[in-house]
């Protein structure tokens, strides 16, 4: 491998190892906040130990995020210095935003999210609660506002200073706001939300299943499914407008992403298949037209109408953006069909149903993955689309031996910092929240259930 596929490789690693922490985290976020909301209100003692124990699992999820996503900010300077020179005052000015609007709010309000259930007020320990949910929210934003700035840069100029070309903002509200920022950061922030979602019903599925700790367990499943199902919902709206906007803007993205060829033929809407590039045509079931149709008829430029060296690795983003839609379509349906099973009753005493729910966790880790594997291997062979191709960003002096000693570090480490999370995190569920019961309420529920 030469030392662009090395670097993209290395750089790819990291940041979907990274890439597993911050959706839970802003997820929990959120759930943190209705589940100290809702003790607020009721006053019901199982909804503090529900929020007691999700914080110990939101600060370790924190930490490992924190930890694992340093590494990447000292990439740019390593692997990818010709490029940080190039876009440093546009995506600079996201990361320091990022660092003083995100990541301060969101650790500086963490010590009393942790420590200070006794040592504050409830309606302080519920405001610092907010605030970290928000920083975690804040960071996502500076975050994808800088990267979909590579996806559609606007607000800027090209410089040359001193025989040095750098891009330097001219429109910071236009760069921030850029052709695709808001639906990107929309869909990922309501990705987070599933993520953080499904790690709540999966746990509570597992004492369910167990028949442990049902106080929080029943309450923690019935809140995990509604954000589940509300979002879920509003993902799939949200994908379809992202998806126009990414035929809009980055026009052989989305020929990859459909597996379009001839822009003279309507878009076949295609639910899974492989696509031949030597015939110019996709092997697998075909509905003729239909995604012309989810697009009001919209045509399309097709991969024809770009010479090759300007498309990107047609199979793989094709088949990320078919897994990452079918899955979150599947996920829909398992989530569906369990709400209705928990407002009829049906679900606690479903072993199979609560068995796939535990397993279901899965499901929107590999979603975001995919996602981020689609829209970055998409953008190729641009690092900035349209403006700096991924080759000319290197660092000039970096070396294959150099990268392939970095990837092997780095690959020992996180396979540690991965071994020492799971095991936390185990290890943190098999002991449970604080006072654990199996409640008279559950018998209740289903027989409550049973009458309707």
């Amino acid at each position: 491998m030469n030392t662009e596929i090395l670097a993209r490789a290395q750089f790819a690693f990291t940041s979907m190892f990274h890439y597993i922490f911050p959706p839970m985290s802003i997820g929990l976020g959120l759930l943190l906040v209705i589940i100290e909301g809702i003790w607020l209100r009721t006053g019901d003692e199982k909804y503090k130990r529900m929020a007691h124990f999700w914080v110990k699992i939101f600060s370790l999820i924190f930490g490992i995020g924190v930890a694992s996503g340093i590494v990447l900010e000292f990439e740019f300077g390593t692997n990818w210095a010709t490029y940080s020179r190039y876009v440093g005052d546009i995506f600079g000015s996201a990361l320091a935003a990022e660092g003083i609007f995100a990541f301060f709010l969101e650790s500086g309000f963490l010590a009393i999210l942790v420590f200070g259930w006794h040592k504050v007020s409830p309606k302080m320990h519920f405001f610092s609660t907010c605030m970290v949910a928000l920083g975690s929210t804040f960071s996502a934003v500076w975050i994808i506002v800088a990267n979909s700035w590579m996806q559609t840069p606007q607000g800027y100029v090209i410089r040359n200073n001193h025989g040095v070309l750098r891009a330097e903002i001219t429109d910071f509200w236009a760069m921030v706001f850029n052709p695709s920022s808001v639906d990107r950061l929309v869909h990922s922030v309501t990705g987070a939300w599933i993520t953080g979602a499904y790690l709540l019903v999966s746990v509570s599925a597992y004492y369910l299943l167990k028949k442990r700790h049902a106080d929080i367990a029943l309450p923690g499943i019935k809140i995990g499914l509604a954000l589940a199902m509300v979002t879920l919902v509003f993902q799939i709206v949200n994908g379809h407008t992202s998806t126009i906007g990414v035929a809009k803007n980055q026009p052989s993205k989305f020929a990859a992403m459909e597996g379009h060829f001839d822009s003279k033929q309507p878009i076949d809407l295609i639910p899974f298949g492989w696509v031949d590039e030597a015939n110019k045509t996709v092997i697998g079931p075909t509905i003729p037209g239909g995604g012309s149709a989810l697009m009001n008829g919209q045509m399309a430029k097709g991969l024809n109408d770009f010479p090759r060296e300007d498309l990107p690795n047609v199979q793989a983003t094709f088949q990320m953006f078919h897994l990452m839609v079918g899955l979150g379509l599947l996920l829909t349906g398992i989530t569906f069909v369990a709400s209705i099973m928990a407002w009829n009753g049906k679900l606690w005493n479903n072993r199979l149903m609560l068995s796939m729910l535990v397993g279901s966790v899965a499901i929107p880790h590999i979603c975001n993955q995919a996602g981020w594997v689609t829209a970055e291997m998409g953008r190729q062979p641009w690092v900035v689309f349209g403006v700096l191709r991924t080759k000319d960003g290197l660092s000039k002096i970096v070396t294959e031996s150099q990268i392939w000693a970095s990837l092997v570090l780095f690959g020992l480490l996180y396979a540690l910092l991965g071994f020492l999370f799971f095991y936390l995190l185990n290890k943190r569920i098999q002991i449970g929240p604080e006072e654990p019961t199996w409640p008279e309420t559950l018998a209740n529920d289903s027989a409550a259930g049973d009458a309707k």
